[in-house]
């Protein structure tokens, strides 16, 4: 292909401007000596509902801002299609999701490395995070300020939900983290949320608007990319549709490709970068046959185990028209206040048995008794945790339905296809039973509101987890980094087999974090952004991190204080 073909000539294409994108769009651009375009198929972020932290269940559910995915019927969910929402705007997911900050664990990194993502292991990813914070609390070994990320605690845990979760969780015979982000996840403690001043702190709004007042950097918006344009094994530019118009652009150096665990593999596939078999079934000429493109696709499941409180101070008491008028009223003019937080204030992590080195069951807090996406809430008062199974065993994929670039994928997770993942879920509800019965909650505690007190074996487990289990949002791995036959990219997130192509987003992930992915995905954009520019690695970090003693034989620090084998028998 010669100059004349294409519309236009920048460094760098980077396509989708979501929370890796945004990163690179910034750290690609901020010296002033590469021309980088950014191509992002959403709009602008410049709604209430994004900016106020705790509206972000109307965006999840609002076609302007989410790309409205589903998967298949997913057989372990008794066949139910799952909605998968995706960030179509500015900032992409970051700029809709819950803003729950969390880094997973150390081990998450250092089983990256067992898997061939040489570079990833958490001493090296450490100073990335920090780059990437501006935390409230102030800097120490593994935190940091003045980075572009706001990270706070919200409203500091004044409702005394928050407090007593933790501290059933230390009666319980758990450990209480000072910083789950830092020395110690394991435990409990008070929650991160990337929330800066009452207002959510997007990738958008911490690096991508920020770095658009650059002559260098050029953002489309409404454009959505078609294919990757190849000459021979090299990635030269891209092709993408605005409006009626399709466009042709060179990428002098590299193409980047950050659009989701969903749409990277996606047009990878369109552009004869996959499974050679599938590509041929579409009529897709076959450039890199790429077996691992498309597969791995991991998520995290939520189910919430609620209970009515006794006292009237509870989120669901502000639920009414009045109750929201006022909160809107307070945030719209003083960025504080309930509206200034996604009301997860607290967490915890443990392990569902003995013999796991690291937790992988996560709670999430929340002061009130709701849906997620705020579909449903209960009658009057209660509380909820939100219980997730972190380390899944069970393995999905994304495939093509068709050629055209505006037909969504086909999703399918499989979700709970393996005993383990069932297993983990049957002790962890036990466990939460067990947490909900410590003497911390004696104040508040009514009966139990899901599953209910008739759940108890593991049939009626199982049950009711395939009936009401929901994702966490937390997709990734569909473009593995690491080694072996199904990788996709290299540990510097080069495509293997092309020049000139990178991906760098949740779908390089090679197994899910311990928490939720946000954090780790702008981390990657960071730390591939030195990467593609050349530059020598951050230094590892030389922190220490916990690990609890006779972990083989024990699933938790001590005895508890109210030993319960079964709260609800």
């Amino acid at each position: 292909m010669n100059d004349q073909t294409f519309d236009q000539t920048v460094d760098y294409v980077i396509v989708g401007a979501g929370s890796a994108g945004s990163v690179l769009a910034d750290r690609l651009s901020e010296d002033g000596s590469n021309r980088v375009l950014v191509l992002e198929f959403g709009g602008r972020d410049n709604s209430v509902y994004i900016q106020m932290p705790t509206a972000f269940s109307i965006p999840l559910n609002k076609p302007r801002f989410d790309w409205g995915l589903y998967t298949e019927p997913e057989p372990g969910l008794q066949g139910r299609r799952i909605h998968q929402a995706r960030g179509k705007v500015i900032g992409g997911s970051s700029s809709i999701n819950g803003m729950a900050y969390v880094r997973g664990c150390a081990g998450d990194y250092d089983e990256w490395v067992e898997l061939g993502a040489e570079g990833w292991s958490y001493a090296d990813v450490l100073p990335y995070f920090k780059r990437a914070e501006d935390c409230l609390y102030g800097d120490d070994e593994y935190r940091a300020t003045g980075g572009p990320l706001g990270v706070c605690n919200g409203n500091d845990m004044k409702n005394p939900l928050y407090r007593a979760f933790i501290e059933a969780g230390r009666q319980a015979g758990y450990g209480e983290s000072r910083d789950y982000n830092g020395y110690r996840q394991e435990g409990f403690c008070r929650m991160d949320m990337t929330v800066r001043d009452g207002v959510r702190c997007s990738t958008a709004n911490a690096y991508l608007k920020p770095a658009m007042k650059r002559d260098n950097l050029r953002v489309e918006m409404h454009a959505l990319t078609t294919r990757i344009l190849m000459d021979g094994k090299r990635a030269v530019g891209v092709e993408y549709r605005q409006g009626e118009r399709t466009y042709r652009v060179q990428a002098r150096r590299e193409v980047v490709i950050a659009a989701s665990a969903f749409n990277s593999p996606k047009l990878l596939m369109l552009s004869g970068i996959g499974p050679a078999e599938h590509l041929r079934e579409h009529g897709i000429d076959v450039v890199r046959d790429l077996p691992g493109v498309g597969r791995n696709l991991q998520d995290h499941l939520e189910v919430w185990v609620q209970q009515s409180c006794t006292q009237k101070i509870t989120l669901n008491g502000w639920l009414n028209p009045f109750g929201q008028a006022f909160i809107g009223a307070r945030w719209l003019l003083f960025k504080s206040g309930l509206g200034a937080s996604n009301h997860f204030e607290s967490n915890g992590y443990i392990r569902s048995r003995a013999g796991l080195r690291y937790p992988d069951l996560q709670y999430h807090f929340l002061a009130g008794a709701i849906a997620y996406d705020g579909s449903s809430a209960a009658r009057g008062h209660g509380f909820q945790v939100h219980l997730g199974a972190n380390k899944p065993e069970s393995r999905g994929w994304v495939k093509l339905k068709s050629a055209d670039p505006e037909a969504a994928p086909e999703l399918v997770f499989n979700y709970l296809q393996e005993e383990a993942d069932k297993q983990a879920y049957r002790d962890g509800l036990r466990l939460t039973r067990e947490i909900f019965a410590q003497p911390a909650f004696d104040p508040y505690r009514g009966e139990e509101l899901s599953p209910g007190k008739d759940v108890r074996s593991d049939d009626e487990i199982d049950e009711w987890i395939a009936r009401t289990a929901e994702t966490a949002y937390h997709p990734c791995g569909t473009c593995r980094m690491g080694t072996g036959p199904t990788a996709v990219v290299d540990p510097q997130c080069r495509v293997y087999g092309v020049e000139g192509l990178r991906v760098v987003d949740s779908s390089i992930m090679p197994t899910v974090t311990n928490g939720n992915i946000n954090a780790p995905t702008i981390m990657i954009a960071e730390k591939a952004a030195d990467h593609i520019l050349g530059r020598e690695p951050l230094a590892p970090s030389d922190a220490p991190v916990f690990t609890l003693a006779d972990w083989q034989e024990r699933q938790r620090e001590g005895r508890p204080e109210r030993p319960v084998a079964d709260p609800t028998a």
